[in-house]
C-alpha cells in the first residue's frame, strides 16, 4: 500500500526526547522508548515544565514535586535513567529565544542522533485542537536542532562549554496527525502501560478509573490505531523529519 508506514531507523545509538509535560511521552511513545533501550540504545528525557498546572485542586507548588517524581519513576519503567526538567511555566510556554536556547543547550549536551518530540501541529486531527504548550515546544525543538549546529547562534553556549552538534539525523514527531514511520511495540506494550500508570496522582485526578486500567485502555487503542498500515503490528507512530 502507498500509505504503509516505514520502520523507524535503527542505525543510531543516542536519542533525546523533549516534551512539554510529565506524561506527554507516556501518552505518546514510551513503548517505542522501551524497545529502544531494550536493544541497548541510550534515551534521555528533557521536560520543559514540571507539569505543575496539570492537576485541578492541587496547587502548582504541591503538584510540581509530585509530577516530577512520577515522571522519574515512569521513565525508569522503560529503561530511561536521565530525566531533566527546565523551569518554564506549565500552560504558558512561549516559543521564543529563551526556549530555543535551552533546547539547543540540551541537544549540544546530549549529542543525540535522534530527537523525539510531541505533535507540534495545530491539531491532533480534524476537530481536535492541540494545546499551546505542545505546539510551542514541538516547534522550538525543530528550530533548536538547527540552532544546536550553528556556533554563531547563541554563541554564549560555546563560552559555557557546549560545542555545536550537527549530528542529529532525524526528528521523530510522536502522535503526529501525519505519521510516516512506526516502531513495533508488540513486546513492550506492558512496559508502556506500567510507564503511563506511574503517573498515578495525575491519572486519578482525571477519573475514578484505576490508573492501570486507564493506561491499558488508552494504550491498547492507541497502538492499534495504525496497525493496518504496519503489517498488523501494535506500533507507535512518528512523523519523521530527516533522512528517509
Amino acid at each position: 500500500m502507498a500509505d504503509d508506514l516505514k520502520p523507524m531507523p535503527q542505525d543510531w545509538h543516542r536519542a533525546l526526547a523533549i516534551v512539554a509535560h510529565p506524561d506527554d511521552l507516556e501518552y505518546g511513545c514510551s513503548g517505542a522508548v522501551a524497545a529502544w533501550t531494550a536493544s541497548g540504545r541510550e534515551v534521555a528525557y528533557l521536560l520543559v515544565t514540571r507539569g505543575e498546572a496539570g492537576i485541578d485542586g492541587v496547587t502548582p507548588e504541591d503538584a510540581a514535586p509530585l509530577r516530577e517524581a512520577e515522571q522519574i519513576a515512569s521513565a525508569a519503567e522503560v529503561g530511561v535513567r536521565s530525566v531533566e526538567f527546565l523551569d518554564h511555566r506549565d500552560g504558558v510556554i512561549e516559543h521564543g529565544l529563551p526556549l530555543r536556547q535551552d533546547l539547543a543547550r540540551a541537544i549540544r549536551k546530549h549529542r543525540p542522533e535522534l530527537v523525539i518530540t510531541l505533535n507540534h501541529h495545530d491539531d491532533w486531527g480534524p476537530g481536535n485542537w492541540n494545546s499551546a504548550d505542545h505546539r510551542a515546544v514541538g516547534r522550538a525543538v525543530l528550530d533548536a536542532v538547527a540552532d544546536a549546529g550553528n556556533r554563531w547562534i547563541f554563541p554564549e553556549l560555546v563560552e559555557q562549554g557546549y560545542e555545536p552538534w550537527r549530528g542529529v539525523r532525524w526528528i521523530g514527531i510522536a502522535a503526529s496527525p501525519h505519521p510516516t514511520h512506526a516502531e513495533d511495540i508488540t513486546g513492550t506494550l506492558d512496559r508502556a502501560v506500567a510507564s503511563l500508570a506511574a503517573h498515578r496522582t495525575y491519572l486519578e485526578a482525571l477519573s475514578d478509573e484505576p490508573a492501570e486500567e486507564h493506561a491499558r485502555g488508552f494504550l491498547e487503542a492507541a497502538v492499534h490505531e495504525h496497525a493496518d498500515r504496519f503489517g498488523g503490528r501494535a506500533c507507535v507512530t512518528f512523523e519523521l523529519i530527516g533522512e528517509a
